[in-house]
Formats: C-alpha cells, structure tokens, sequence
C-alpha cells in the first residue's frame, strides 16, 4: 500500500531548499504573470500571479527574505509569513498567490503526486467548467439563433456561457451609455426593458437545458441592480454577476433580499478577509475567487472551508494562462462545495500549446483533472518565448 501524502511530505522535509523567483509576463495574459520557484535539486514548481510582470517581480524581490533557503513543502507556514509581509505596494496578494500554487506545484512534482490529492483528496475527477464568451447581440433573434446553434455544437460541450454585458447590447442602445468599470451607475427603465427583452431572447434559443451567467463587472448601483434582478426573472440565469462595487456594503444584503436571481462576486477581492463580510453577513449566494488574487489555492480553500460552513458554493474566476486554468482544476478536485469553474481553453490557442496539451480531456462541458504530479502540466520554453509581452526578460 503506498504511503498517504502526509507521510510522503514527512518523509521529504527538510532535503530540499528554495534557491530562486522568476516571473514573466505574456502578451496575451490579461495582465498577469507566470511565477517560478526554482530549488537546488533541480525541480521548479509554476504559479500564476493576478499582476504584471514588473510589479510580480517587484513583489517577489520582497518576498525573498521569507522564501530563499526555505523548504518548499512548508507551504502553510510560507503562506502565512508571505501573507504577514504585505505592504503598502500594490499587487502584493496576487504576487503571493502565484507563489503559492507554484509551491503547490512543487510539492506535487517532489512527492509525485498530483495537487488535488495534497489536499483533501478528491471529490471529483472532473470539474465542470463554463464557456466565458456569449452572442455579440441578443436583441437580433436570427444572429442570436445562428451563435447558439454553434454553442450547442462545440466539441467541448460545454452547459454554460458567460455573458458580459458588452457583448449582449450595444452601449448606444441604452438611454445613457454606460462606462465601463466605472461603479455606481444607473439604468433607466427604457434600459432595462431592452435588457429583459434581449435576455428572453436568449433564453428562448437557448431552451432550459442550457444556463447563461449574466455579468455586471461592478458597475452599477443598488436601484438598478434590484431592477436588473427583476428584468431578469423570467430569464433565470444561473446567476447574476459582480453588480455592485467590489467592496462589501449593506447594498449587497438589500440587493439579495430583495432579487430572485442568486447573486455572485468576488473575482477582483485580494484576501481571506475581504469575503468575510459577504459571507457572515449574508450578502451572497455564490463565492467567486479568484486564484491568482485571492492568495492562491491556500487562500482559496481558507474561503471555500468558510463558505461551507455557511452552506454556500464556490465558483471560480479564470482569464488567465493554461497555469490558471489547471490550477482552479484542482481546486475544484478538492473542494467540496466546489460548482464551477470560467476557463480560457478556447479564447488562445497558446494557452494549451504552452503546455503542450494538445487533446486535453474536456467533454460535455467537464474537464479532467491531469494525471501528472504537481498541476499535471510541463510548459514549453519555446512558445513561452514566442508569447512574451514586450519588453519582457525570460526566466533563464
């Protein structure tokens, strides 16, 4: 019988030390950044950060002091000293989330074992995940009809689209075009009639059997999330995404309390304690992290065993790289309360390519979790190079 992974990580401390942090940043990353953690016997382990290159590499110079010589299957105790070193410099818990899934990825790779089970074991050996782009217009019924005919035909076979707002209607249709990131906006109700008409259009092509997730980008205020929460009843979208500001305010509670659609957020909070008062004071019904943000898989699953004690799910956020994506994997693996995952698969070709991964296991919208030790992925150096963003300095 082959030892548990406690005894293996028992067996392997203390033989091998932290010599090294790298980052780089490629073009087409959403702004974020690949991490490296390089050790003296020769295994690194790869992480995703939530910021540029500079400023990851900026941080990581930081994080050095609490990093170099240590042993890389100390992960708890590292997250908690990188997590007490945080500072007035921006991108700080990002640059400690790349870190942290790296160490995850080291240790699976040390204790050739994948990172699901280092953690509470599997719940699942696959995760659904969610396509992230909808129809350019949902108010043009033909065009509407035409994009979910080729949804419903996608090889990956996917159950659920991601909405943005953008994308379903064009700004100029509405009273008042809306900015985009900019909180605390208001619709009229010529506004939200043309949204409850568009999104009736898509749930009539789309039928039940499929769900769409409408997404706000935190944008709008307290009245008119309430109003967009009514205009979509009739719809029922799987849920309502990031309406308000990203911080917590009583706004959020008032807005559950008064909205038949579930309500969702979190992609853009830093932190184990910033979800706090969305959990405990009741003013969500769906956790959305963000791996490369949140702390990493440590501070992910900090929020994931919180929110279960309060009986709500955890989805994932994702617009990053093929680390990102199998990172949130894992998670998903081993997390209990675990729904869904966004996934970038499809928008690059690079993404898979990076790793090599040229028939990854994706069906009816489920993603198996890779069989390998670590993330279960080894990146190719060649199109690394390719993908670099400008100006960037590669990692050897």
């Amino acid at each position: 019988m082959r030892a548990s992974a406690n005894d293996d990580m028992e067996r392997e401390r203390g033989r091998i030390a932290i010599t090294g942090l790298k980052a780089i940043q490629l073009r087409q990353g959403s702004g974020q950044s690949l991490v490296r953690v390089e050790t003296d016997a020769g295994v690194v382990g790869i992480g995703e950060a939530g910021a540029d290159g500079p400023a990851t590499r900026a941080n990581l110079q930081w994080l050095e002091r609490v990093l170099i010589g240590a042993d890389p299957l100390d992960i708890g105790k590292l997250y908690h000293q990188m997590m007490g070193l945080q500072h007035t410099y921006q991108a700080h818990v990002p640059t400690v989330s790349g870190v942290d899934i790296a160490l995850w990825d080291l240790a699976g790779k040390i204790l050739n074992r994948p990172v699901c089970d280092l953690l509470a074991g599997r719940f699942r050996d696959r995760v659904e995940i969610y396509y992230g782009i909808g129809p350019a217009d949902a108010t043009d019924r033909a065009r509407l009809e035409e994009w979910v005919a080729e949804f419903r035909s996608h090889p990956h076979g996917y159950r659920t689209v991601k909405v943005d707002w953008g994308h379903l209607l064009d700004d100029a249709r509405l009273a008042r075009p809306h900015v985009a990131a900019e909180p605390g906006q208001t619709l009229k109700v010529s506004d939200l009639k043309i949204v409850q008409s568009a999104y009736e259009n898509l749930r009539t092509a789309m039928g039940w059997e499929l769900d769409f997730i409408v997404h706000c980008h935190n944008e709008w205020d307290v009245p008119s999330s309430i109003g967009l929460c009514q205009a979509l009843e009739e719809s029922r979208p799987l849920w309502l995404e990031d309406p308000l500001q990203v911080w917590f305010s009583e706004g959020y509670k008032a807005l559950r309390t008064a909205a038949r659609v579930p309500i969702c957020t979190g992609e853009k909070i830093e932190g184990f304690r910033d979800f706090l008062p969305f959990i405990i004071e009741g003013g969500i019904d769906v956790l959305h992290p963000d791996l490369c943000w949140c702390g990493g898989i440590s501070g992910g699953r900090r929020i994931a065993e919180l929110a279960e004690h309060y009986g709500l799910p955890v989805a994932l956020h994702n617009c990053g790289s093929l680390v990102h994506n199998m990172a949130n994997v894992h998670f998903g693996a081993s997390v209990r309360n675990f729904n869904m995952s966004e996934s970038r698969l499809y928008v690059h070709p690079y993404i898979a390519e990076m790793g090599g991964l040229d028939g990854f296991d994706l069906t009816d919208g489920m993603l198996a979790v890779p069989a390998g030790p670590g993330l279960g992925i080894e990146l190719i150096p060649e199109v690394l190079r390719a993908e670099l963003a400008a100006g960037e300095p590669f990692w050897d």
